[in-house]
């Protein structure tokens, strides 16, 4: 990658955003945060009852990591969030224009087991169902890569390292990729 970047990691529950970005942030060399501590108290209080977030509950956390990922502009970062919808992804852009997604994504019954086997996470595997049926894949004009999550960690850090490497030049907020 020609310039530090902030890579959002993203994509549904249990793709494994919070594994799979600090590997990538420790590839890249810069910072990594953690998407899930933007949310408000109410938030996490709502998920761990088994309540989907709506548009207004995420507007603040989305913007809580929007003012990070501009604050690290030029200097690299990684953070997570799911970033399910364009709309929320256009709004990360609208603070960080240069802003690229990491969209991990995979079957649904590896990503189910994976959550059923994590422990100490407020949401519930109940909850995957929403989260499919909220997800807009990245769109052709939207800076970023999609990346399989079979395999290990490290494999699929790797997967996205490249493909985040073959990414050959900045991107604005809406410009297709050149291939």
């Amino acid at each position: 990658m020609n310039t530090p970047h902030v890579v959002v990691v993203m994509g549904v529950a249990g793709t494994g955003k919070t594994t799979v970005g600090p590997l990538l942030a420790a590839a890249l060399g810069v910072p990594y945060a953690e998407g899930d501590d933007f949310h408000p108290p109410e938030n996490i209080a709502k998920m761990s009852a088994g309540t989907p977030l709506d548009d207004d509950d995420r507007r603040p956390w989305l913007d809580a990591i929007g003012r990070w990922a501009h604050g690290r502009a030029g200097l690299g970062g990684v953070v997570s969030s799911s970033a399910l919808k364009r709309a929320y992804r256009d709004r990360l852009r609208a603070a960080a224009p240069d802003v690229l997604f990491l969209h991990l994504t995979g079957e649904r019954a590896l990503i189910e087991r994976r959550m059923a086997d994590r422990k100490g996470h407020f949401m519930p595997t109940a909850l995957l169902d929403s989260q499919f049926a909220t997800l807009q894949p990245l769109g052709d004009d939207e800076a970023g890569v999609t990346v399989d999550v079979a395999g290990t960690p490290e494999e699929i850090t790797g997967r996205g390292v490249a493909a985040l490497a073959g990414l050959d030049r900045p991107h604005g907020p809406y410009e297709p990729e050149l291939t």
